[in-house]
């Protein structure tokens, strides 16, 4: 049984939460300081949860729908329902019993039932995203705009309501997020082409999309200064959105149109030092200036 849950982690890859999570917490420290809100820990506990299920649905669904494609993509062949490492059943199982637990731990948001009303329409959103490469070439940003949902829903369950600090990181998220996944997405540029699957590569050649995601990073450093003036965040984080601005530069230098051998590390390092190193320099700038 654990070895059977490991692989299900390993099918998500659970590790990755970490791109989305420090984002959902960081709207949380910006509600709980800029509303002068009281601290909960079941709050943060429906946080938790709520953003683990809700990525972990999203992810088994799209294994699931993705399956077929995988197996013929030699880079995704190896992948868990392809190589028959796991069952259909028990994946579909999986992202049901985590479907559920979404939704059911909206209820820790009570008396606010704003989490709730909206957890179906959310939960449709993400997956929704697994059949977006079938039809349209920004796929990329819809999986950015489901991250983005993060400090939105987590702002929400708090308030009950919206403002501009959870909207600015929204758009830090959609930016960066739609960036990384279009150099992501170069490796396959070939095989979506053949496969008659859209994608920004696929549609424009690798060296466009490199420079739509240059632009598209342009765009996430905007929003970071603008939430630094908006949420009125000190010096601290400003050095913080100077990091990240040298980091996201650092990640387009690793990526040539005639290499992209460096992809994985620009993907997974470098933007998890970013996610994780942005949400840190925002708590340390809030509690400690």
């Amino acid at each position: 049984m654990f070895a059977r849950f490991q692989q299900l982690l390993e099918l998500i890859r659970f590790s990755h939460t970490v791109f989305a999570l420090p984002f959902a917490l960081f709207a949380a420290v910006l509600a709980w300081r800029g509303r002068d809100l009281p601290f909960h820990w079941r709050e943060l506990v429906g946080l938790l949860l709520c953003m683990v299920l809700a990525r972990s649905a999203a992810m088994a669904f799209n294994r699931l729908v993705d399956r077929k494609l995988d197996a013929g993509n030699p880079r995704t062949a190896g992948r868990h329902l392809p190589a028959g490492l796991l069952s259909v059943t028990s994946v579909r199982l999986f992202t049901a019993i985590c479907a559920a637990g979404f939704i059911t731990s909206t209820l820790l948001f009570l008396p606010n039932r704003w989490p709730l009303y909206l957890s179906l329409p959310v939960l449709a959103f993400l997956l929704g995203y697994s059949y977006a490469k079938r039809f349209t070439n920004w796929c990329h940003y819809w999986l950015s705009a489901a991250l983005m949902l993060s400090p939105l829903a987590a702002w929400i369950a708090l308030t009950g309501e919206l403002d501009w600090p959870p909207l600015l990181l929204a758009g830090v998220i959609f930016f960066w997020v739609g960036g990384f996944d279009i150099i992501y997405s170069c490796q396959d540029a070939d095989f979506d082409r053949d496969s008659n699957l859209f994608s920004v590569p696929a549609r424009f050649g690798v060296k466009a999309a490199l420079r739509i995601a240059v632009v598209s990073h342009i765009g996430a450093v905007a929003c970071l200064f603008g939430l630094w003036q908006v949420a009125e965040l000190g010096y601290v984080f400003l050095i913080g959105v100077i990091a990240v601005t040298a980091l996201l530069i650092y990640e387009h230098w690793l990526v040539r149109p005639d290499d992209l051998s460096r992809v994985n590390v620009a993907f997974f390092n470098v933007n998890s030092v970013i996610s994780i190193g942005l949400f840190l320099i925002a708590v340390a700038d809030i509690y400690l200036s």
